[in-house]
């Protein structure tokens, strides 16, 4: 095996993005994004402009993600995202877009 346990392991990813992020795809690229890494989650606007995504999955899937949560869709200024690691609680089946 050439993977690490650590990349194997399953993990959570709560994130807050700041910016111009809403009312540019942010969410709909999200959730594709997190689609084709295979992380099961959710994204949603929040009230204070910001937007806000959970996600499990491998800990490589996820960072993957977060990657991508850093540039964002082209029509999106990212300003700032800040991630928080932790157990997950197995609760989605798959990752959608909640408002």
């Amino acid at each position: 095996m050439d993977m690490s346990a650590k990349d194997l392991s399953v993990s959570r990813l709560t994130a807050i993005v700041t910016g111009v992020v809403q009312g540019v795809n942010f969410r709909w690229f999200t959730q594709r994004r997190a689609a084709e890494l295979g992380v099961v989650g959710y994204v949603r606007n929040r009230s204070d402009g910001s937007v806000e995504f959970v996600a499990e999955g491998s800990r490589n899937a996820l960072q993957r993600l977060l990657d991508a949560a850093r540039v964002g869709p082209s029509s999106a200024v990212v300003a700032n995202v800040s991630a928080q690691w932790s157990a997950p609680t197995g609760e989605f089946q798959r990752f959608e877009i909640r408002f």
